[in-house]
């Protein structure tokens, strides 16, 4: 029996005239995942990708990398035997022996009408075949074992189990954003939600070094290479802050500084974003977390831009924050101690109900264009690609408290 990974779409099913396309894009993601891990000669039909398998393919590390592809619904490892009732009993006969269940059903679903029987007809006749092989009996809610038999064209798909996808939509399905990368647990999860409707993720760090260590652009380098896994590649930006901050610091009152380095952030992430086309900007803020985050803040924060900024974590809280971080592998880079660039000159009591105008007023003491302009000048580029390494933190050349 030959093997394959049997792909179910997720919201592509949901696309009518340009379903096409969007199954074409999972297809070439999946194609650049599964690099010399699985058979050329992916195909799709049926509203299913279909995945030829190696007998050495590694399973293992083919599903990690499976759970990282945006736009699948489930998916599951399957074989694949001729779409004839005697072929499926056999094929069962082979599969079953050795497996220990105390109850089983069988959840027979045509993908086409090739086959004459219809799903109930299928059901039917295999539970009474593996009721009789087995003496096991058949159990409709809850069994201990499901028989999935998928009948597509001229071919039966059997299988055990379905392993969730990411859901959502296929890597670079819906444009480019750039997404403010701080290093901490919050913009990571903003970027992974964002690539989850498909957008492609470019990234932009700010860093005050020398005044802050190296290992904060360390731990973003870290981050961003675990974030390419849902989209293959990235961009990073760095960003040199510290003369900005220092002028922001000489001349601005002290309740305002955090929201004028935001706005200043904003300004220049603007820049970078429409010199790399992308429609809007992403940040990690989460309504009321910080003070920062207030709607009063983020509102003059927004004022300064053109571009729409895209927030997917304003309704969240933190649990929910750190439960997903945690899922996507980037919580234990992001609670690595290191120095922030906007911590290093925080007052002690922060503007939390900031009014435009009163920035504006501040700002006014500042030669904006001047500022904008050499950060952007000073910012440097990187490729980013993605690693699949398991992550070891003592590998990662960070110094850890103690």
């Amino acid at each position: 029996m030959k093997r394959f990974v049997l792909i179910h779409y997720h919201e592509i099913n949901l696309k009518k005239n340009n379903r096409g396309w969007f199954e074409n894009r999972l297809k070439e993601h999946v194609t650049a995942l599964l690099d010399g891990l699985a058979d050329d000669g992916i195909r799709r039909f049926a509203g299913r990708l279909f995945i030829p398998l190696r007998l050495e393919s590694p399973i293992q590390e083919i599903e990690r990398r499976l759970r990282t592809a945006f736009g699948i619904a489930n998916f599951a490892f399957v074989w694949e035997v001729a779409a004839d009732l005697e072929a499926i009993r056999g094929a069962l006969r082979e599969l079953l022996t050795g497996k220990r269940f105390g109850s089983f059903k069988i959840e027979a679903r045509r993908g086409t009408k090739d086959f004459s029987m219809n799903s109930q007809q299928v059901n039917a006749e295999l539970g009474a075949y593996v009721c009789e092989l087995t003496g096991v009996p058949a159990k409709m809610e809850n069994p201990d074992l499901t028989c999935f038999v998928e009948l597509v064209g001229q071919h039966a798909y059997i299988y055990f189990d379905k392993i969730p996808g990411g859901g959502g939509l296929p890597a670079r399905t819906s444009g480019r954003v750039l997404c403010l990368l701080s290093g901490g647990i919050d913009s990571p999860v903003a970027a992974y939600r964002m690539m989850r409707r498909g957008c492609r993720v470019l990234f932009v760090h700010f860093h005050s070094f020398p005044h802050t260590t190296i290992e904060a652009q360390e731990k973003v380098r870290r981050i961003s290479q675990v974030l390419s896994r849902f989209e293959m590649e990235s961009k990073l930006f760095l960003v040199p802050f510290a003369d900005l901050q220092r002028e922001i610091v000489a001349y601005a009152p002290p309740p305002l500084r955090v929201l004028l380095y935001r706005r200043f952030m904003m300004r220049i992430a603007e820049v970078l974003a429409l010199e790399e086309g992308a429609q809007g900007l992403v940040t990690g803020d989460s309504l009321g977390q910080v003070a920062s985050q207030t709607l009063e803040n983020l509102k003059a924060v927004s004022s300064v831009t053109q571009l729409p900024i895209f927030r997917p974590l304003i309704g969240d809280d933190k649990e929910d924050i750190i439960r997903t971080a945690r899922s996507i592998e980037t919580y234990d880079i992001s609670i690595l101690p290191d120095q922030d660039c906007c911590t290093m000159f925080v007052p002690k009591h922060p503007e939390t109900m900031a009014r435009i105008e009163r920035l504006d007023q501040a700002e006014s003491a500042l030669d904006v264009s001047r500022l904008v302009e050499a950060a952007v000048r000073g910012t440097t580029s990187e490729k980013v690609h993605a690693d699949f390494r398991e992550l070891r933190i003592a590998d990662c050349g960070f110094r850890i408290a103690d």
